[in-house]
């Protein structure tokens, strides 16, 4: 076999063993036996929960799919739902492995009546022939609380996408598509029909498809072609378990959080695992729909310092880089826009005709595309004036430009920036010559150091901390009025008492002289 076709399969084994195809190596080529069935990680933390005081004793009627969605297919839908009908079973099951509920028959309570009647008729014939003495049948548990919800949404291709390549008849192709189930699970009290907590959970359905092929001529008319590759869909019930199973733990937490019930713990250990789930469900708050995490990240204030290089378009031919450096300050105004400020001290020179430093004022307006990630361009333009070293020569100038910026820490970014320099003048390299002024660019990287708090994101939370700014700063106010006016009324009681004990020392002095 020729070299090149070596190489060929070689490359498509290489290919399927490094691009995350682990089910590639566990083909079903045998029959399977019965097995018990898969647990999730949420399983695991749900039976991990600390034990309460009292189990909750909850009926569950009817926990439903209610999307009415159909299962898709490449040629529209079937006939088969998109989400399984058993999810009452699956709560029931989660309650029980929680270990904080004791779940009774509400699915079939008709079922479970029927049969109660049964047995009542038979121990009253057995009691009226055999044994007089047979004992009633016991009552049937009632609910404390009842858990209502279902599954409520189920998102087709909410991320679909892929990657492949060819070459010479040898390529590779994956896809994948992301879909998403919605559960709400809400308890209500039995006794006086108040809701008492709701909670929300979203999962992700994920699918891949990976294949491989190879097709090459090896010699006339001998034709090479081989494809192999695979298909992986994540199940549809561990998906709508897991959701099902967090909706549970969440209900449990922000249960002790408002003291509906309480586990078995210390006072410290149950703040601490309540500021757990808090930290979780915060993150969870600040995190959009494709994963993307919302944080605010960057303070009101910033200052910046940048090196790089210049480079003008003027005049004459052959221009060089060279350097330049810029100091200045931000000022977000929110935490898309800021105005900034900044001094620029640089070069400009053509080989061996123009070489002459400039300073340089400028003032922007940024936008700053992506605020709450670590990682954002950005987007600038303003006016400034530039002159030469000697000032002698002065040009107003616009300028505009793009960068980006990575934050390393919560208080120190990391930035790159191109600035296209616009001076109003065609004297900058002392020719005066064509149609068009001098120009000139600024290719900086550079560091912004963060100080003050964060820009808060929600509009309402803004104007509620602004409230609350403003109350401070009121009271503030009133103490130190109040501390004045007490300074004043003690300043005029001092000097009461003085005059009192002046007129008193006059007194007494009147009295000696008579009487001496």
């Amino acid at each position: 076999m020729p070299y090149k076709i070596y190489k060929g399969i070689v490359l498509i084994c290489c290919t399927l063993t490094l691009i995350s195809c682990g089910a590639y190596f566990n083909q079903p080529i045998t029959q399977e036996n019965a097995r018990l069935g898969e647990i999730t990680v949420e399983t695991q933390k749900l039976k991990k929960l600390p034990p309460p005081v009292e189990p909750v004793v909850v009926g569950v009627y009817k926990f439903r799919d209610q999307t009415g969605q159909y299962k898709p297919t490449e040629n529209g839908s079937t006939f088969s739902t998109a989400v399984t009908q058993g999810a009452t079973t699956i709560l029931l099951k989660a309650l029980e492995d929680s270990k904080w509920f004791v779940p009774i028959e509400r699915e079939n309570l008709s079922n479970l009546l029927n049969e109660r009647n049964i047995i009542r008729s038979t121990r009253k014939e057995y009691r009226k022939t055999k044994n007089p003495n047979e004992p009633q049948l016991p009552p049937l548990l009632y609910a404390g609380i009842l858990l209502e919800g279902g599954v409520i949404s189920y998102d087709s291709n909410i991320i679909t996408g892929g990657l492949g390549a060819r070459y010479f008849g040898i390529g590779s192709s994956t896809q994948y598509r992301q879909d998403r189930i919605t559960v709400y699970l809400r308890a209500v009290s039995t006794s006086s029909g108040k809701i008492l907590k709701t909670v929300y959970v979203s999962k992700t359905i994920f699918s891949q498809a990976l294949d491989a092929n190879f097709f090459r001529y090896v010699k006339f008319k001998r034709l090479l072609e081989a494809e192999t590759g695979f298909t992986k869909n994540e199940p549809g019930q561990l998906a709508v378990s897991e959701a099902i199973e967090k909706a549970v733990e969440a209900l449990i937490v922000e249960g002790i959080e408002d003291k509906l019930w309480k586990p078995k713990l210390s006072n410290t250990e149950i703040n601490n695992f309540v500021a757990n789930y808090n930290t979780e469900k915060n993150e969870a708050e600040n995190t959009g729909l494709y994963d993307r995490y919302f944080q605010e990240r960057r303070g009101k204030k910033s200052v910046f310092i940048k090196g790089g290089t210049a480079l003008i378009s003027g005049d004459y031919n052959n221009a060089e880089f060279s350097y330049s450096a810029t100091v200045g300050m931000r000022w977000y105004i929110s935490p898309y826009v800021n105005v900034n400020g900044s001094l620029n001290k640089f070069e400009l020179r053509n080989e061996q005709f123009f070489s002459e430093g400039f300073n340089a004022f400028n003032a922007n307006a940024e936008l700053t595309l992506l605020p709450y990630e670590k990682l954002t361009p950005f987007m600038f333009g303003g006016a400034g004036v530039v002159n030469n070293d000697g000032f002698d020569q002065t040009a107003f100038k616009l300028q505009y430009g793009g960068g980006i910026e990575y934050q390393l820490t919560d208080k120190v970014g990391i930035m790159a920036s191109v600035t296209h320099n616009l001076p109003l003048s065609d004297k900058l390299d002392g020719v005066v010559q064509g149609k068009l002024d001098d120009q000139y660019f600024n290719f900086s990287v550079g560091l912004n150091w963060y100080f003050d708090t964060p820009i808060i994101r929600n509009k309402q939370r803004r104007l509620a901390q602004r409230s609350t700014d403003q109350a401070i700063r009121r009271k503030s106010r009133a103490v130190e009025t109040s501390a004045t006016e007490s300074n004043r009324a003690f300043r005029r009681e001092k000097r009461r008492a003085l005059r009192k004990l002046r007129k008193r020392n006059r007194d007494l002095m009147d009295k000696w002289l008579r009487e001496y």
